[in-house]
């Protein structure tokens, strides 16, 4: 295990600066995810901690010790690559063995390992295969291995399930969650699917241009999102996010006046938004699909939505639609006695609470401190 701290690290490419500098700490043993879209610098940034990519500025350091400058070979950092990069004219054990043999090990202590690390990885019988003869799943837990058997301080891993099919990575995913837990390893995990984020994260960081837009765990990015970014990247369908001004009429909050949507909230949320807002200052208000009820025709404050598409899930069902807003997505409440059906018109209104502000200029939630 090994604490990581990230001190102002940049990275710029001559004039171009894609990471301006970043901050944050890894706790031992915790499974960290870098999200976001492509060019967002989360596997740049990863390279750096690696030292396969030269820190332009600031500190790496691993429990104290600065790395920031260090070679590769001598951060005591295992990687599991996206290609996988197995040796293809050796047997899984030689790929897994082969760095420590390089370093001069005891051979009854390499083959200890490796032994641990097949049982492991359930890749018992499969020893004396090469990759040209394994699934993607089955090279994907020999590159784990290849790591593991090392016992490094930090386990980094660069998008490793994005040559899997759905249903490998689902259970891939089980299978490196449950290897972290083994190990009570530190871990970092890099990739573009906020589901995978989601799923296998103690904490996310969410990178966008190579900015830190927030950090915390999954809960937190899904309940109590800093942005816009945030609200609409993490969560799938993401969350719908309706223009507009808020305003304070006869105890209620509406969003564009009496005839507009009502917002139900609790005192302590009044309590809030009226010292976060100005009033008559243009906001965006977010609500997931999932906080959304059902009401009848003609109910004060609710939003008409007539249905284009259905979505059927088997766990769920999804609609999306048009409103006077816009395009909206809702999930359909369960127990409702009778699917959607495209041309249907149905009318909604948010959960109490269940709902942000962002300022429309900043993006800024304005619930959230």
């Amino acid at each position: 295990m090994a604490h990581l701290q990230l001190q102002k690290v940049g990275k710029s490419y001559g004039a171009v600066e894609v990471i301006p500098g970043i901050d944050f700490e890894i706790n031992s043993g915790e499974f960290l995810v870098l999200v976001g879209p492509s060019g967002s610098g989360k596997s740049t940034l990863l390279k750096m901690i690696a030292g396969l990519e030269e820190t332009t500025s600031g500190k790496i350091l691993v429990d104290g010790e600065d790395i920031t400058h260090l070679d590769p070979s001598a951060r005591d950092l295992a990687m599991v690559f996206q290609s996988y990069a197995l040796y293809p004219h050796m047997t899984v054990k030689d790929n897994m063995s082969f760095a420590l043999r390089m370093r001069g090990e005891d051979p009854s202590e390499i083959d200890r390992r490796v032994k641990d690390a097949v049982v492991m990885l359930d890749l018992g019988g499969l020893e004396n295969r090469k990759p040209g003869q394994l699934s993607g799943g089955q090279r994907q837990r020999v590159a784990m291995g290849r790591c593991v058997v090392r016992n490094p301080k930090l386990f980094l891993f660069d998008e490793p399930l994005s040559n899997l099919d759905a249903k490998l990575r689902a259970q891939t995913r089980i299978e490196i969650r449950r290897l972290h837990e083994r190990l009570n390893a530190t871990s970092i995990f890099v990739t573009h699917d906020q589901v995978e984020a989601m799923t296998m994260a103690d904490r996310i960081a969410l990178l966008k241009d190579g900015k830190l837009q927030q950090i915390g765990s999954p809960q937190d990015l899904y309940l109590r999102p800093k942005n816009t970014f945030v609200a609409t990247f993490i969560g799938t369908p993401e969350m719908n996010l309706l223009p507009g001004q808020v305003e304070m009429i006869d105890g209620g909050l509406w969003l564009d006046g009496s005839n507009g949507l009502h917002l139900p909230l609790s005192p302590e949320r009044q309590s809030k938004l009226a010292n976060a807002m100005k009033p008559g200052v243009a906001v965006k208000v977010g609500i997931r699909p999932e906080h959304f009820e059902m009401v009848p025709a003609g109910t004060k404050g609710a939003m008409e939505v007539r249905v284009n598409v259905v979505e059927w899930l088997g766990h769920e069902i999804f609609i999306f639609g048009q409103a006077s807003f816009g395009p909206i997505g809702v999930r359909v409440p369960e127990g409702m006695a009778t699917a959607p059906a495209a041309n249907d018109v149905l009318y909604i209104r948010p959960i109490s609470d269940r709902w942000h502000v962002f300022d429309a200029a900043s993006g800024d939630n304005l619930l959230v401190e």
